[in-house]
């Protein structure tokens, strides 16, 4: 009776995170997206320019559409995706149907988009789960207006915008003296710092799993490097894209971005490469490491290989000797003598420690 018949009723976790790659691969863009709607929708604005600033949280979706001609700067940041929200908020600030359905999509590729006097940006913000060890991702829609940044937000629990909050209420900060397309710059480049958070907390793991390797390779340490190479696959699908989506608003020629700000563009354009460069270095280093695994794994067989070879060898004096002396013939030499089991006793033992002698002159062990 095979014991696998049964042992799949147990409900034991794969050791090797299949459910986690069914996750990262189970992506289809041309599908409907079956995103939940959210139950509450947080809504908070900073509404600023060089003297003063207004920060609000609003009960209402419509309490932010005033903010659309406002003569100061507005970020209207909107934690929770609801359809009829969103819908409500793009027609009162000139979003178009297209940028809609990317709004409300779900897995979406990391994309620029500049459509009938908006520009449009979507990506994800990245976070590292140091419970299940695992890259989340938080998608995120950023819309750049005239005079205003209009953000969707999936997770009203976190984000990783406080510094440009802490900025906004100092009264002498740089992004208070500038325009909505720096608010954008600055929005874009703590997201993709964050990254970098990201991948050191990602280098922890891969050092810690290093040593693991060297130290003692098992199946455990296979089944880690397997889900290592999965998160490496999360963060290079979410970086590799943000060099195309900072290479567009670069190129672009949008009456929306001034010709001041470029150089910032440029900076976190910088850093996203360096970040995709950092993200391929982990790759091959998780390529080596399991080429490290296989190498220790036959090493070890190596070595039990040869123990085993060389205890085969040295009872084989000894089965030779026994068989000699145990043959059923009328005349054995010595088989009357009182020494004689004795003596063949000890070449038994003198054999083989001449043997080891000469195996350890040769340097086999």
């Amino acid at each position: 009776m095979s014991p696998q018949k049964y042992l799949r009723y147990l409900g034991l976790p794969s050791l090797f995170g299949t459910h986690r790659t069914k996750e990262i691969f189970n992506i289809n863009p041309t599908a409907a997206p079956e995103r939940e709607e959210a139950k509450q929708i947080f809504i908070t604005v900073f509404n600023y320019n060089a003297e003063k600033v207004e920060e609000r949280k609003l009960d209402k979706i419509e309490e932010c559409f005033a903010y659309r001609d406002s003569n100061q700067i507005s970020w209207i940041n909107i934690d929770g995706i609801r359809k009829k929200d969103v819908e409500a908020v793009s027609t009162q600030f000139g979003i178009h149907a297209l940028l809609i359905e990317d709004i409300l999509s779900m897995h979406q590729r990391p994309k620029m988009d500049e459509v009938e006097g908006v520009l449009y940006c979507l990506l994800n913000m990245l976070y590292f789960n140091s419970t299940t060890r695992t890259v989340e991702t938080e998608q995120i829609s950023i819309v750049l207006g005239r005079h205003f940044v209009v953000s969707f937000q999936e997770d009203a629990d976190r984000d990783v915008f406080d510094p440009i909050r802490f900025k906004l209420r100092m009264a002498n900060s740089k992004i208070r003296q500038r325009t909505a397309d720096y608010l954008l710059y600055a929005m874009l480049d703590i997201i993709v710092d964050n990254y970098f958070i990201v991948m050191e907390k990602l280098g922890e793991q891969v050092e810690l799993l290093e040593e693991e390797v060297i130290r003692r390779s098992n199946t455990k340490s296979l089944a880690r490097i397997n889900q290592l190479r999965k998160e490496l696959i999360v963060l290079k699908r979410n970086i590799a894209p943000v060099r195309d989506l900072l290479n567009g608003i670069i190129r672009s020629e949008s009456d929306l971005l001034d010709d001041r700000t470029t150089k910032y563009f440029k900076d976190v354009y910088d850093h996203i490469i360096q970040a995709y460069d950092l993200s391929e270095n982990y790759r091959d280093m998780m390529t080596s490491m399991q080429d490290l695994y296989i190498n220790n794994v036959n090493l070890k067989l190596n070595e039990v290989m040869k123990v085993m070879a060389i205890v085969t060898c040295l009872l084989a004096p000894a089965t030779v000797i026994g068989g000699i002396f145990g043959m059923n013939f009328d005349f054995i030499p010595s088989i009357h003598n009182k020494w004689g089991f004795f003596s063949a006793v000890g070449f038994m033992l003198l054999i083989p420690i001449w043997m080891l002698w000469a195996f350890r002159k040769r340097g086999w062990f």
